[in-house]
C-alpha cells in the first residue's frame, strides 16, 4: 500500500491520459489513504539479492543468445549459409521477437507480478536455445531464435521497474550497473564455455544421445547452454516475493494513472524530444556494442587465424574483465553525477561513454599487431557496456512507475531493431556486398562503429538538455 506522498508524482497531458480509480483489491495498484500504514522497507540483503538473482537471469540470457557468434563456421558449414544469412540468426531472427514481445509482455508487467512473468520468460528462452540444438536447416534455427527473443523479452523491463521500487534515486545506477554485468559475464562465459566445448569436442564429428540420436558438437553445446535455465525460473518462484509498487502517477482529478498503451504513448509524446534522442541516441551506442560482439570473433579467426577455442578464451577473459568493470563503472559515474545534481546523470554517462568508445572500436581491426588489437578492443568493451546501465536508469527517473516497463519495453523495441537486427546485418551486408571478402570483415566493423559513434555522441549530447527540461517540467506539476 502506498501513501499519499508517493502517489504525488507529476501530471502529464491530464486531456490525454485515461485515469482508474484505486481497486482496494490489488495493492500494487491502489492510492493509500492517510492512515493506511506504508509497506515494511527492504533489507539491503534482500534489495541486492534480487539484483543478483535477476543478473544471474541476464547472465543466461546472454549466453543464450552469444553462443551462435562462436560456432559460426561449423554453423555455416552445417546448414549451408552465408555471413548474410547467419547475420539474420545472430541479429534479426533474435531482435525481431525480442523487440516486439516486450511491448505486450511489458504492459502485463505494469499491472501484474513482474516476478512470476520473469521466471516463465526465463524457462521459455532456455527451451527453446536448447531447441536450437535440434535444428536441421535455416528456417528451423530462425524459429528457434525468434523464441529466445521472446522469452528474453520479459527480463529487462520487468527489471527496471522493479529496481525502482526497491531502491532509491541515488542508488538506481550502482544497482542498473550491478544488473548490467549480467550481460557482459554472460557472453565472457559464452565465449569461455564455447571456446571449452568445442574444444573438447574437437575430435568428434558427432555424439549420440538418448532419445534425440547424433547430433553434431555445436547442436551439443545449445542444451549445455540452455537447460539449467529452467531450475533458475524455479528458484525465483520460490525465493523472491514480487515487491509494492511506489512513485504511482496521479492525473489532475486525483486519480491514480492507468497502466495502459495509451498512457505509455501519451507520455513519450509529452516529452518526444526527451525520447527521441534517448530512443535513437541509445540506438545507435548500442549498434556499437552489438557489432563488437557479433563479429569480433569472426574478425580475430580470420584475420589472425586463430582457432575457435583460442578466440573464445580471448574475447571471453577480455570480456568478463573489461565489460564488467566498465559496468560497475557506469553505475557508479551515473550515481556519481546524480548525487552532484546533475539531474541528467544517466544521459551525460552515456554521452562520454559513447565518445570514448569510437577510437578504440575503430582502431581494433585497422592494427596487424594481435596484442595492440587485443588492447584496443579491451578498451571499447569497458566503454560499450555504458548504454544498458545508461539507458535503463534515464528511463527509470524520468518515467512514473506505472508505465516504466512499457516505456522501457518501447525503448528495447526501437534499440534491439536498430543495434541488433540492422547493426550486425550492415556488418554483414557490407563484408558480402561491397568487399565480397569475407577476410575483410574488420573493415565493415569499423565503417558501422564510426558511424554508429558520430550519431550516438550528436543525439546524446543533445538529449542531455533535452532531459534535464523534461525533469524540470516534471517537478514544476509536483
Amino acid at each position: 500500500m502506498m501513501n499519499d506522498e508517493s502517489l504525488a508524482v507529476a501530471k502529464v497531458d491530464g486531456n490525454n491520459l485515461e485515469h482508474a480509480a484505486p481497486e482496494p483489491s490489488n495493492p500494487q495498484n491502489t492510492a493509500s489513504t492517510p492512515n493506511t500504514p506504508e509497506p515494511p522497507a527492504y533489507t539491503s540483503r534482500y534489495q541486492w539479492y534480487v539484483v543478483v538473482i535477476c543478473m544471474v537471469a541476464y547472465i543466461m540470457s546472454f549466453v543464450d543468445r552469444q553462443i551462435l557468434s562462436l560456432m559460426i563456421e561449423p554453423i555455416k558449414q552445417d546448414l549451408m549459409l552465408s555471413d548474410t544469412q547467419f547475420s539474420l540468426l545472430q541479429g534479426l531472427a533474435f531482435s525481431l521477437f525480442y523487440a516486439f514481445m516486450g511491448v505486450p509482455i511489458a504492459a502485463l508487467a505494469d499491472k501484474k507480478s513482474r516476478i512470476k512473468i520473469i521466471a516463465v520468460g526465463i524457462a521459455f528462452w532456455s527451451l527453446a536455445t536448447a531447441a536450437c540444438g535440434l535444428s536441421k536447416n535455416f528456417i528451423q534455427m530462425f524459429l528457434a531464435r525468434l523464441s529466445v527473443g521472446a522469452g528474453e523479452a520479459a527480463l529487462s523491463p520487468a527489471f527496471y521497474s522493479i529496481v525502482a521500487d526497491l531502491f532509491p534515486k541515488e542508488k538506481i545506477g550502482r544497482a542498473l550497473g550491478v544488473f548490467a554485468i549480467g550481460a557482459f559475464i554472460g557472453s565472457g562465459l559464452a565465449f569461455l564455455i564455447g571456446g571449452y566445448v568445442i574444444g573438447l569436442l574437437k575430435d568428434f564429428d558427432s555424439i549420440v544421445l538418448p532419445v534425440i540420436g547424433q547430433v553434431r558438437t555445436w547442436q551439443l553445446t545449445f542444451f549445455i547452454v540452455g537447460l539449467p535455465g529452467v531450475l533458475l525460473a524455479l528458484a525465483m518462484i520460490l525465493t523472491l516475493k514480487e515487491p509494492h509498487r511506489k512513485g504511482l502517477k496521479v492525473g489532475a482529478d486525483g486519480q491514480v494513472m492507468k497502466a495502459s498503451f495509451k498512457n505509455s504513448v501519451a507520455f513519450i509524446r509529452t516529452h518526444r524530444k526527451t525520447f527521441f534522442c534517448h530512443f535513437i541516441g541509445f540506438s545507435f551506442y548500442t549498434m556499437m556494442l552489438y557489432s563488437l560482439l557479433g563479429w569480433a570473433p569472426a574478425f580475430y579467426m580470420r584475420h589472425f587465424g586463430l582457432t575457435a577455442s583460442e578466440t573464445g578464451y580471448a574475447l571471453g577473459s577480455i570480456i568478463l574483465i573489461a565489460n564488467t568493470s566498465g559496468a560497475l563503472f557506469c553505475g557508479w559515474l551515473i550515481d556519481f553525477f546524480s548525487k552532484r545534481g546533475y539531474s541528467d546523470a544517466a544521459m551525460r554517462a552515456g554521452m562520454i561513454g559513447c565518445a570514448a568508445l569510437i577510437v578504440p572500436s575503430v582502431l581494433f581491426t585497422q592494427v596487424d599487431n594481435i596484442y595492440l588489437s587485443f588492447g584496443l578492443i579491451f578498451v571499447a568493451m569497458f566503454f560499450s557496456t555504458f548504454p544498458i546501465p545508461a539507458s535503463a536508469a534515464a528511463t527509470q527517473i524520468l518515467t512514473p512507475n506505472q508505465l516504466r516497463a512499457q516505456v522501457s519495453a518501447k525503448f528495447l523495441l526501437i534499440s534491439n531493431l536498430i543495434a541488433l537486427g540492422v547493426g550486425t546485418t550492415a556488418v554483414a551486408l557490407i563484408t558480402d556486398r561491397y568487399y565480397e571478402n569475407t577476410l575483410l570483415v574488420g573493415n565493415s566493423i569499423s565503417i558501422v562503429n564510426t558511424v554508429a559513434g558520430i550519431i550516438g555522441v550528436f543525439l546524446l549530447y543533445k538529449g542531455c538538455g533535452y532531459y534535464r527540461e523534461s525533469i524540470n517540467k516534471e517537478k514544476l506539476h509536483d
